[in-house]
């Protein structure tokens, strides 16, 4: 396993990079396609997510965490001979076996450190080093947004603050589930009758009020109340709309506390998109990646919360109901985690990383991988997994073939630096 492979199978599908723009800002009917952005703030453990059984130095680096080949029990669920998906992942083996998950191995931004703030941060702007920008690649990639005239906003954010990536000149709209009792109806009506008049507050409030009305709907149509002890507590949310005004300090994110609020959150993004004229894009982001301490293999911390992700995108895709198949969602991470186990039993920060592309729309049932190998003269600094594919190269290549945004605006404004350069086949034609 000391050569380099590349692992991106099924028809259509090349490692050659496509060049040029194949589309124009005249095209018609892009709105429907709808792109999901998920950030796994910490630093998912991509050798955990998804193992490279097949590598022979696996099993030795990986120790008391190692996921054991397919066919064992608690094992990997088989992509093909060299990679599984933890066991946890049972929707997104489910969606590989579809045809609507491509699978991205060593994978990572230019960032080469291993701090989380400027991993994320770099994750985040689109460019090389950290805090070059307060601008995150996706709003900038929204002003190129082709986009239905009775669309307000193009894109969401739910959770407690924007995150970076989408702060920037393009309006976006905000929604976060609210730890607070809800507010009656007769009161929300006398608030907005005493600001009706009010230039600047009536109309945000009406908004607001319209947002969360949209976010509250997403209970209705799955059956579940408001009040529904299991998936719903506190579901009244707060609501915003953000502009290039400031936006506060540098968001940290928020850790989604169990099912219920995975479960809320992805239904609240199901409900925006699904509107003809709502949202194009929607993001949030989940905590609690950073597993330097007891880890765990097939079973323990990593799994637990694997598996709360893997039900919250099950959910969601069955709450997308026929948008489903013009939808693509993009997971994340900063970076990767060290090839091999630590003496705390669990891993440290990285550099490679895995990402998921998952959806109706996207060209499935493959990996994207060029393997450099775990040997110890393979990994980066003698430590980690060595990054071989530019993180940004998947990302940019989604925005172009999935949202048609004009090459030129990807090329020069988004993410700078990158040239001409694109991944094809990640998207179904």
């Amino acid at each position: 396993m000391g050569s380099r492979r590349t692992f991106l199978q099924g028809a259509a599908a090349a490692t050659a990079l496509g060049f040029g723009a194949r589309y124009s800002l005249a095209a018609p009917a892009t709105h429907d396609r709808r792109f999901v952005l998920v950030l796994l703030r910490g630093a998912l453990d991509g050798l955990a997510a998804v193992p490279s059984y097949g590598d022979p130095h696996y099993a030795q680096l990986r120790g008391s965490i190692a996921i054991a080949p397919p066919g064992a029990p608690r094992g990997a669920l088989r992509l093909d001979n060299t990679f599984g998906l933890h066991p946890a992942l049972t929707f997104l083996h489910e969606s590989y076996i579809a045809k609507e998950l491509l699978v991205i191995h060593a994978a990572a931004t230019p960032y080469r450190e291993r701090s989380h703030f400027d991993g994320q941060d770099v994750l985040e702007t689109g460019l090389t080093v950290a805090h070059a920008a307060q601008s995150g690649w996706l709003n900038r990639a929204l002003a190129a947004l082709p986009r239905d005239t009775a669309q307000k906003e193009v894109a969401v954010a739910l959770g407690q603050t924007v995150p970076l990536v989408l702060r920037g000149p393009s309006a976006v709209a905000s929604w976060s589930p609210s730890t607070l009792p809800g507010i009656d109806d007769d009161t929300l009506q006398r608030i907005a009758d005493r600001y009706a008049r009010d230039p600047v507050l009536g109309h945000r409030l009406a908004d607001a009020l319209a947002t969360d009305a949209i976010a509250m709907a997403a209970m209705s149509d799955t059956g579940v109340a408001a009040g529904d002890s299991e998936d719903a507590a506190n579901a009244s949310g707060t609501v915003g709309h953000d502009s290039a005004a400031a936006r506060g300090a540098r968001p940290g994110g928020r850790a989604l506390a169990g099912v219920a609020a995975y479960r809320e959150t992805v239904r609240a993004a199901a409900a925006f998109l699904r509107r003809p004229a709502g949202p194009s894009v929607a993001v949030f982001d989940t905590l609690g990646w950073d597993t330097h301490f007891n880890e765990g293999g097939a079973d323990g911390q990593l799994s637990a919360r694997l598996s709360v992700l893997d039900s919250a995108l099950r959910l969601f895709r069955q709450s997308m109901a026929e948008s489903w198949s013009r939808t693509a969602v993009l997971l994340v991470t900063e970076f990767g985690r060290t090839a091999a186990v630590n003496g705390t039993r669990g891993t440290d920060h990285g550099t490679g990383a895995a990402a998921f592309l998952l959806g109706g729309a996207v060209q499935g049932g493959r990996m994207l991988a060029d393997w450099p190998g775990l040997s110890a003269d393979a990994l980066f600094q003698g430590r980690d997994l060595k990054a071989t594919l530019d993180l940004r190269l998947v990302t940019k290549s989604v925005l172009h073939d999935h949202l048609r945004i004009d090459s030129r605006a990807l090329d020069d404004a988004v993410f700078p630096g990158t040239g001409n350069r694109y991944l094809s086949g990640l998207i179904r034609a």
